[in-house]
């Protein structure tokens, strides 16, 4: 298998490995779990402009926003398993290690917290939330389980 495919369903893995996670403890604990369509409507505000929303409750819905938003869920769970891909290189995928989706994971925490929290209008890392610590919290949690997906999905497809 070529390295850049293997590196996607890398990506595409770890994502299902968090997707399934976040639903779990969504029901576990009743706590509502990441609103992607609320990220496509946040993205797709962008095309108009508006890369900054106070508030995204109050802003207009867009058209497929939940497509979007899962659709770029996905991608970016994709850009990540490429990442790893760049960052180690095509022997990574036949002997990995946990430490390298982790490490790539926590280093990209700097996105959710510093670019999507506040462009959402949540604050610099969740800041404006009711509970930031928590929402940080969260965010670590969900990224390292996004890197255990990554890293058992390099270990289910090492063969391939």
């Amino acid at each position: 298998m070529k390295p850049c495919l293997k590196a996607a369903l890398v990506g595409v893995g770890g994502t299902v490995v968090l997707d399934v996670w976040a639903a779990a403890m969504g029901r576990i604990t009743g706590k509502p779990v990441t609103n992607w369509p609320m990220f496509g409507r946040w993205l797709g505000h962008m095309t108009q402009g508006q890369f900054v929303q106070s508030d995204m409750r109050k802003a207009s819905p867009v058209r497929a926003e939940a497509a979007i938003g899962w659709s770029a869920h996905y991608a970016i769970g994709i850009g990540y398993g490429l990442g790893v891909l760049a960052w180690r290189g095509p022997t990574w995928f036949s002997r990995p290690t946990l430490g390298t989706p982790l490490k790539l994971v926590w280093m990209l925490l700097v996105a959710p917290y510093f670019i999507m929290m506040p462009g959402m209008g949540l604050g610099v890392a969740g800041s404006k939330t009711p509970q930031p610590t928590a929402t940080r919290i969260k965010s670590v949690i969900g990224h390292s389980v996004f890197g255990l997906g990554l890293y058992a999905s390099a270990l289910i497809l090492r063969r391939k």
